[in-house]
């Protein structure tokens, strides 16, 4: 059978079907946050977290409209940063390009972290480091083979956890429409509504919640960057982006809908998954042992997809330097599987400073800060892709009859300004402080020195 996998003119391979593609972006959709941070969204805002988890879902639904809007003009880009560069210039497209790639591998190195948490369930005795460095060989190995193999376990991974997901909301509307008695009382649909007011806990833990789902959502753009390895690009961009929203609506709104009419929101804590109390309810004991390996191949997959993603936005960085320069000899390379190999070599040789993190507290301190830090800067690179979006617009390179984002006269500015009253309200959030002033340190500080390094090429480039 002769083989449909084409070749782009980097030596890519066009290996990702249709089929994988909808998975990484459902993959890229559901978080471990669902599993088990949703229980301390519920808590602070009752049932009003489905307002927060939809606006939100909608927001993100118009920037992934965006970004697809920019790929459909040319699907040959690997990453959307690379449209930063091209519309905003080569100053801030390598200031969201190296922001947006240290964010990686911080992501990264908490996805392997939390690898080894999971695998505690069941070997609390085994030495975490070892834990850590399996699961970095096997997925870094996986990505370097071919961009087909990541594809293929993305496949399942996403397939665990919407089996998870379908099996946690068909237990519950049985047991809703069957008025299942629990020691909680009867569920039932009313439970979500009983005694509603919109901010039970007051404004603050409201408003608190958007920057927790906000970072539930992060990764959501993933999908567009398996883009320029799909096969038919055109067709998969348009499926992909606009089923966004209701795999938002099916997956978190459907799941908080059945947790919170089985389990009373006033009874749901942040302590504990509100998936595991589900099915212990229905009367399924393993219940905890169920939802430990769904989170644990979440984790897996997050750190799949950002070893994938971190080895394509560091070749994209090395493609934009001079090609005498060091960088771009050494990893503007694609190898003969069709993968950036020496740029997720790399990548991933950094996220090998995890397993030494469990030698002290204080390297597991400064990562945590860190990690907010490089957190608050996606809200950032974000906001720049939605501006360079802009200018696309207003440029030759757009397609009146392509991909269109809608309404875009209104939808543009209001995503523009969700994000920034976003990235606000982390000053007014204790815990999320000190990660926005360190955003805001870094881009002073790194777009500076960014800035000052394109100014000594540009008359280098000119003479």
């Amino acid at each position: 059978m002769k083989s449909t996998i084409t070749k782009n003119q980097d030596g890519t391979m066009r290996a990702l079907s249709n089929r994988h593609v909808q998975m990484i972006a459902i993959g890229g959709t559901i978080g471990t946050g669902l599993f088990l941070g949703s229980g301390s969204t519920i808590s602070k805002t009752g049932p009003s977290v489905m307002l927060v988890y939809l606006t939100l879902g909608l927001f993100f639904f118009f920037m992934m409209r965006a970004i697809g809007e920019m790929f459909y003009s040319d699907p040959s880009q690997h990453t959307f940063v690379s449209f930063i560069s091209r519309y905003l210039g080569p100053t801030v497209g390598h200031f969201s390009g190296w922001t947006y790639w240290i964010g990686l591998v911080f992501v990264c190195m908490a996805e392997l972290t939390a690898t080894a948490t999971y695998v505690k369930f069941w070997f609390p005795n085994f030495p975490s480091w070892v834990v850590e460095l399996i699961f970095l060989g096997v997925l870094a190995s996986v990505n370097l083979i071919a961009a087909r193999l990541f594809g293929e376990a993305e496949f399942w991974f996403a397939m665990i956890k919407i089996i998870a997901i379908v099996a946690m909301i068909v237990t519950g509307v049985f047991m809703m429409f069957s008025h299942s008695v629990t020691p909680l009382g009867h569920a039932t649909i009313t439970n979500v509504f009983h005694n509603y007011t919109l901010f039970p806990h007051g404004v603050f833990n409201f408003v608190s919640a958007f920057p927790m789902v906000f970072f539930a959502f992060q990764g959501i753009e993933f999908v567009s960057i398996t883009i320029g390895e799909a096969k038919s690009p055109h067709t998969v961009i348009k499926k992909a982006v606009n089923e966004t929203l209701i795999r938002i609506l099916l997956f978190y709104i459907g799941a908080l809908i059945v947790i919170m009419g089985i389990i009373p929101w006033t009874s749901l804590t942040a302590d504990s998954s509100p998936f595991v109390q589900v099915f212990k309810l229905a009367g399924f004991p393993a219940a905890a042992a169920v939802i430990n390996f769904v989170v644990l191949t979440s984790a897996a997959s997050s750190l799949n997809s950002c070893i994938f993603s971190a080895g394509r936005h560091f070749y994209q960085l090395a493609t934009e330097v001079p090609e005498n320069s060091w960088m771009h000899k050494t990893f503007a390379k694609i190898s003969k599987n069709g993968v950036p190999a020496a740029a997720i070599i790399f990548s991933a040789a950094l996220v090998l400073v995890t397993p030494l993190m469990s030698l002290t507290t204080a390297i597991t301190s400064v990562f945590t800060i860190v990690t907010g830090v490089s957190s608050d800067m996606y809200i950032i690179v974000y906001t720049l892709s939605m501006l360079a979006h802009r200018k696309y617009r207003a440029s030759s390179d757009f397609l009146p009859d392509g991909f269109k984002m809608p309404w875009y006269s209104v939808t543009s500015p209001l995503t523009i300004a969700f994000f920034a009253v976003i990235f606000v309200s982390l000053f007014f959030i204790p815990e999320d402080v000190i990660g926005a002033v360190g955003a805001i340190v870094w881009t002073l500080v790194f777009g500076g020195v960014t800035y000052l390094h394109q100014r000594k090429l540009v008359p280098n480039t000119q003479s």
